[in-house]
């Protein structure tokens, strides 16, 4: 997987260094982390990459378009690995736990919108918000 890394970086014409491909490998294992957890796994495997270098390469690598930053209201930024199409995701209002939600299938409703107000709509971001199945068998356990 490392050399798919190097490819991917190399193809955007960026430098291939440990610190990104650290955090490259923390992303796969971890989707959906936040810029704490991505910086525990990185230094987990290399102690001497410091908080700022992690913060710059997820920075470089959300501006070339191989990770993408997600923010639902009221939660902290989380970056994933699954570009380049329109996915959605559901949050957990309880534990804060995030999962993948493919676009919706045939017609493209989300990019449809009531009123575009002249723009040309290329995307749209929904995020569903509920209770995963974990929390959903705590509340009802007690």
């Amino acid at each position: 997987m490392t050399s798919d890394f190097e490819a991917q970086l190399r193809a955007l014409s960026l430098r291939v260094t440990r610190p990104r491909l650290a955090v490259l490998a923390a992303l796969r294992d971890r989707p959906h982390a936040d810029t704490d957890t991505v910086i525990a796994l990185v230094r987990a495997d290399q102690p001497t990459v410091s908080h700022q270098a992690v913060y710059d390469v997820l920075r470089a690598l959300t501006d070339a378009g191989l990770v993408r930053r997600i923010q639902p209201a009221r939660a902290t930024a989380r970056y994933e690995l699954r570009v380049g199409d329109n996915h959605h995701h559901v949050v957990c209002r309880s534990c804060g736990v995030i999962a993948d939600v493919d676009c919706a299938v045939g017609h493209a409703p989300c990019l449809t919108a009531s009123d575009d107000h002249g723009f040309v709509v290329d995307e749209a971001e929904v995020v569903y918000w509920g209770t995963c199945p974990d929390c959903a068998t705590d509340r009802t356990s007690h």
